[in-house]
């Protein structure tokens, strides 16, 4: 593609190396592109009150596509400015078919306010026995009732199992819940992710480059998990990382090098 007029990226496993920080290379690059007048957008898993340190660190002031696609938040207005949300209907139907097709899993609700700076109390509400899925996650949350759990909107259910992982899990649950939600993941360790139906980081990102007037075409985006294969396949330029997951690799139309060899900024310095 010509240099592209949006730049997009997932950030755990793509943007970030394997110790979670940006590297110099990296950082100075995104540098490039925004001097240059392109956007650069994070497009994570991650909610909004987990974005704005790797925004600070990586020097953005823009949109971001927070919690697979559900919300887009204002980075330098720290507003949240559209939210995709499930209800407490679509929660409790969800969570009892999961309860039966995953017996012994456990599950959160993840939910969002209108700053990521100052998030409201309780925007996470799990299961006693919910587990993160990362090693800094490894110790028990604060219980909350079923009840308290689903009983309000929230932009992503969480569903973790002890004993199988993310491509077992979804391989049980995807043909019993259909399109009647999103389902996608972002580790194999054992985690599945639930939005609205229709709801992906493509259709987030298709919202900001929409606000931005820039085409599906101009737009060149990273990826490395199953969560990114909408992206991916939707911009003009799609990239996988060397160490992606097998779905993203075949979704891309090129892959580059790992995160911990700056996969990102080697694409991005053929124009920047």
């Amino acid at each position: 593609m010509q240099r592209p007029s949006l730049v997009a990226s997932d950030v755990d496993g793509t943007l970030l190396g394997p110790l979670g920080r940006l590297s110099p290379r990296t950082t100075a690059t995104i540098g490039r592109v925004l001097a240059a007048g392109v956007p650069f957008v994070l497009a994570t898993g991650r909610p909004p009150r987990w974005v704005p340190e790797i925004a600070d660190a990586a020097g953005l002031t823009g949109y971001a596509v927070c919690s697979n696609g559900a919300v887009l938040h204002d980075l330098a207005a720290d507003r949240v400015v559209a939210a995709e949300l499930l209800s407490p209907v679509q929660l409790t139907d969800l969570a009892a078919l999961l309860d039966e097709a995953l017996p012994g899993c456990a599950l959160a609700s993840e939910r969002v306010g209108g700053s990521a700076r100052r998030p409201a109390e309780a925007e996470f509400v799990s299961d006693a026995h919910y587990l993160h899925p990362w090693p800094e996650g490894s110790q028990p949350l604060p219980g909350h009732a079923r009840a308290e759990l689903l009983g309000r909107d929230a932009v992503k259910l969480l569903v973790r199992h002890p004993n199988m992982t993310s491509e077992e899990m979804a391989r049980a649950v995807g043909p019993l819940v259909g399109d009647s939600v999103t389902m996608t993941y972002s580790t194999d360790e054992g985690l599945l992710e639930f939005a609205a139906p229709g709801v992906t980081k493509a259709s987030g990102l298709a919202a900001v480059a929409e606000r931005l007037g820039v085409p599906a075409s101009g737009v060149l985006a990273f990826g490395d998990m199953p969560n990114d294969v909408p992206m991916l396949t939707w911009a003009g330029h799609g990239v996988a990382m060397a160490n992606a997951h097998p779905a993203a690799r075949e979704a891309a139309d090129e892959i580059t090098a790992a995160n911990s060899e700056d996969g990102v900024a080697l694409v991005l310095e053929r124009w920047f």
